[in-house]
C-alpha cells in the first residue's frame, strides 16, 4: 500500500555480501529490531526513507476528502467524530515524519520530494468523496484495507517504525468501525440510502483492492524488502485476506460486492475475484486521476502559506541557541 511504485536494490545471496551485510541479514533474520544509529546497507535506509515518506505523505494528504465533509456531516455527533478522525490522520502523518527523520532526511525534504512528484502518496486518495456515504466507504474499505497492511508492519524489522505502527493501528481500527458505522445505518435507511451506500461501494471496490499495490508477478521488489523484513507479506497475500473478511461483512450489510466473478472457493478457502484495471491504477500513480492537480494542489498551498511560520520557527530556534552559546561562554 505505501510501498506502491517503491523500489530497492536487488538481492544479493549470502556469498555476494560483504561481512557487514551479512551480519547485518543475520540480525534481521533473528527477528531483532534495527535501530537508528547501528550499522544499517544503503539500500535499506534509502527503501525505508521511501516507504515511510510515503505512509506519511498517504496519511496528510488522506484528510482531504474526508475534510470536505466535516462541515457538511448529517448531525453534530458525526460532525465531531469525523473531525476527531482527521486530527488522528494528522498525528500519524506527524509519527511517520519523525520515524523518516531517524533516517537522516528531514520533513522539509520529504515534502519537496511529494511537491516535485518524487515521492507518491497512496492511490485511493485521488477519488473524489461525492456523498455522505463515501465517508462510510472510506471509513470501512480503506481504513480496513489501511489495517490489513499496517498490522504486520508493527512486526517491522526497524524500530522507529515498528513502534509507531502500534498505536496508528489502535486509531485506524477505530476509523473502520466509525465508516462501517456509517455504511450500516446507510444501508438500513431508506431506499434512497440504500442506494446512496451501494453506489459508494461499487464507486469504491477496486481503488481499495489497488491499495495493494500490484499483483505479486509484476511487484518486482518486494523480494528484497520482504528479506529486509520492511515489508512482511506478498501484495497478493493481503488483498485476499482483505477481500475474504470484507465480502461476508458487505452481505450483512445487504449490500451487493460489484464483482460478478467473485465466488468461494473452496479448495483454496477463500474468494475468487476479479483483478483491478492496472491500466487505471498506473495512470492514477502517474497523476492522471480524477483528483491528483487537486490534492497536490492543496499540499502545495498549504506548503507555501505555512513558510512564515516555519521561518519563524528557525529564526527563534536559532536565537536560542546563540543565547545558550553566549551563556556557555560565559561560564567559562
Amino acid at each position: 500500500m505505501y510501498a506502491q511504485m517503491v523500489k530497492s536494490e536487488g538481492m544479493k545471496s549470502l556469498e555476494e555480501m560483504s561481512p557487514e551485510e551479512r551480519a547485518f541479514q543475520e540480525r534481521v533474520d533473528r527477528n531483532e529490531k534495527i535501530e537508528p544509529k547501528e550499522w544499517m546497507p544503503e539500500g535499506y535506509r534509502k527503501t525505508l526513507i521511501r516507504q515511510i515518506g510515503q505512509h506519511a505523505h498517504s496519511e496528510i494528504v488522506g484528510q482531504l476528502p474526508e475534510a470536505n465533509w466535516i462541515t457538511r456531516a448529517p448531525t453534530l455527533e458525526r460532525k465531531a467524530i469525523l473531525l476527531a478522525k482527521v486530527q488522528d490522520e494528522a498525528g500519524h502523518g506527524l509519527y511517520l515524519y519523525s520515524a523518516a527523520e531517524t533516517l537522516g532526511i528531514s520533513r522539509d525534504q520529504l515534502t519537496e520530494k511529494l511537491l516535485s512528484g518524487d515521492m507518491k502518496y497512496s492511490s485511493i486518495f485521488n477519488y473524489p468523496t461525492l456523498t455522505w456515504a463515501d465517508m462510510g466507504a472510506v471509513g470501512w474499505l480503506v481504513d480496513g484495507a489501511a489495517i490489513m497492511n499496517q498490522v504486520p508492519l508493527q512486526r517491522t524489522s526497524y524500530g522507529p517504525y515498528s513502534r509507531a505502527m502500534i498505536r496508528i493501528c489502535k486509531e485506524e481500527s477505530f476509523h473502520q468501525r466509525q465508516g462501517y458505522a456509517v455504511m450500516m445505518k446507510m444501508a438500513q435507511g431508506t431506499p434512497e440510502q440504500k442506494e446512496m451506500a451501494q453506489d459508494a461501494l461499487n464507486r469504491f471496490w477496486f481503488p481499495a483492492l489497488m491499495m495493494f499495490g500490484p499483483s505479486d508477478k509484476d511487484s518486482v521488489h518486494s523480494a528484497q524488502s520482504m528479506a529486509w523484513k520492511i515489508k512482511m507479506n506478498t501484495n497478493d497475500e493481503l488483498r485476499q485476506k482483505f477481500v475474504d473478511e470484507t465480502v461476508p461483512q458487505a452481505e450483512f450489510l445487504g449490500l451487493t460486492v460489484p464483482d460478478e466473478t467473485l465466488r468461494w472457493n473452496e479448495e483454496k478457502g477463500g474468494y475468487d475475484f476479479a483483478e483491478p484495471d492496472w491500466a487505471e491504477f498506473f495512470e492514477v500513480i502517474k497523476g492522471n486521476g480524477p483528483c491528483n492537480e487537486e490534492r497536490l494542489g492543496a499540499r502545495r498551498e498549504a506548503w507555501d502559506n505555512g513558510a512564515w511560520f516555519r521561518e519563524g520557527l528557525t529564526a527563534y530556534a536559532d536565537k536560542a541557541a546563540a543565547r545558550r552559546a553566549a551563556s556557555n561562554m560565559a561560564a567559562e
